[in-house]
């Protein structure tokens, strides 16, 4: 979901491995880093809406069965954490305002006078997106028109008609229209999209303001935009921008542009990233908006430390997630219609007590992502890569998914 990380490692002294070398090690080992985390959040958001939709929910649980010390009991209790899923959204958000920016950091970083091409971009962009857009609208439809003749019909399935479809494909949810049919998780995609459209004119305030005024200048902007949208329901850009660019400042601050100055402990920054995360999910009560920027702003200073680290810990818990990363984008596009769909067949819409077919329906859901992800989402990365200069994608290396 991204351009391949550029960054400059230092040359290790234990080793005898040439500085180049070093350096690619340590680019891969932050790539790893982002992966990583963009699979917990692709699948923190997707069993967060499994168990919406199979599941009785907490309150609901504890009332039916009280205190018992049932496996299933123990599992369900244990999923708690599950019910801030969302989080997972503002995750991406900062990811990608990292990973799209990140490229252009580093070249500016290296030449004051560089300038974006702005028609590039947007291609690339386009060919990468909505073919895999496509794609998800088309397998929504398919799904739901099953789920629909399936009675009771699932609470979740919106609308499937062309006018929804149309108001999904141009990312105009949440302006001019709903989700598509049971895929409410398209929400954030009209906001990926209205933020790549936007990102020339950030990279021309970048060059002309720098990135610590523009940060400011967008929180405010983030504000007034809440005030006044947020309140009718009205999801637009300017209300989450804020999220997307503090990612694109992490990517400053590694080009070294941002003048900030690392703490003399790690710890300051992932006690601020436990606080802001904390205090996010104390907000979620009080409303989504607001629990929203506090999560931002607790993974933008856990991902600013994590990608401080030349060589990041690859533990198997990491490695497992960046394989999850890799077709993240392709989870997140098409969990909630298999979900649906599921829930339709074998419950006829009807909420459970076991926690166990939560687990069921994620292997299903993860196991169709993977197929969606090599079939539609692998052809579309090849096809934004293609647009990409040669000479810079000889520089980065792999094609990159985006964030």
């Amino acid at each position: 979901m991204s351009d391949t990380v550029l960054n400059a490692a230092t040359t290790s002294l234990s080793f005898s491995a040439s500085p180049a070398s070093d350096a690619h090690a340590a680019s891969a080992g932050k790539e790893h880093v982002i992966d990583a985390m963009r699979g917990f959040a692709a699948l923190l958001v997707a069993y967060f809406h499994c168990r919406q939709v199979v599941w009785v929910g907490m309150q609901s649980f504890h009332h039916t069965v009280g205190t018992s010390f049932s496996l299933n009991s123990l599992v369900a209790y244990a999923t708690f954490p599950v019910a801030w899923g969302s989080a997972g959204v503002p995750m991406f958000f900062v990811i990608s305002g990292y990973c799209i920016h990140r490229g252009a950091a580093f070249r500016l970083a290296r030449d004051p006078n560089y300038r974006l091409d702005a028609g590039n971009f947007w291609m690339r962009r386009f060919a990468r997106i909505y073919p895999v857009l496509l794609a998800a609208l088309l397998l929504t439809l398919a799904l739901d028109s099953i789920s629909l003749h399936l009675l009771p019909v699932s609470h979740k399935v919106r609308d499937i008609g062309l006018v929804p479809f149309l108001v999904n494909l141009f990312s105009l949810q949440g302006v001019a229209g709903y989700t598509y049919g049971s895929n409410g998780a398209l929400w954030t995609l009209s906001l990926e999209v209205q933020f790549y459209a936007v990102y020339p004119l950030l990279f021309a305030l970048r060059r002309r303001f720098g990135m610590n005024t523009i940060l400011i200048a967008v929180a405010l902007i983030n504000l007034a935009s809440a005030l006044v949208l947020e309140r009718h329901d009205i999801q637009f850009f300017p209300s989450y921008w804020f999220s997307w660019t503090l990612g694109a400042w992490i990517a400053e601050a590694q080009a070294g542009a941002t003048g900030a100055r690392r703490p003399r402990s790690s710890l300051v920054w992932y006690g601020l990233a436990a606080l802001f995360t904390l205090a996010g999910c104390g907000a979620f009560y009080a409303g989504q908006f607001l629990a929203f920027q506090l999560w931002a702003l607790g993974f933008a200073c856990y991902l600013h430390q994590a990608l401080k680290r030349n060589r990041p810990v690859e533990s198997a818990p990491m490695r497992l997630l960046s394989r999850f990363g890799d077709f993240s984008f392709s989870l997140y596009l098409i969990h909630l219609p298999i979900f649906v769909l599921l829930s339709s067949l074998f419950y006829r819409s009807a909420l459970q007590l076991s926690i166990w077919p939560s687990f069921g329906y994620m292997c299903i859901a993860i196991a169709a992502a993977y197929v969606f992800y090599r079939l539609v989402e692998l052809p579309a990365m090849k096809w934004s890569a293609s647009f990409k200069p040669k000479s810079r994608a000889r520089a980065e290396g792999p094609a990159a998914r985006v964030a």
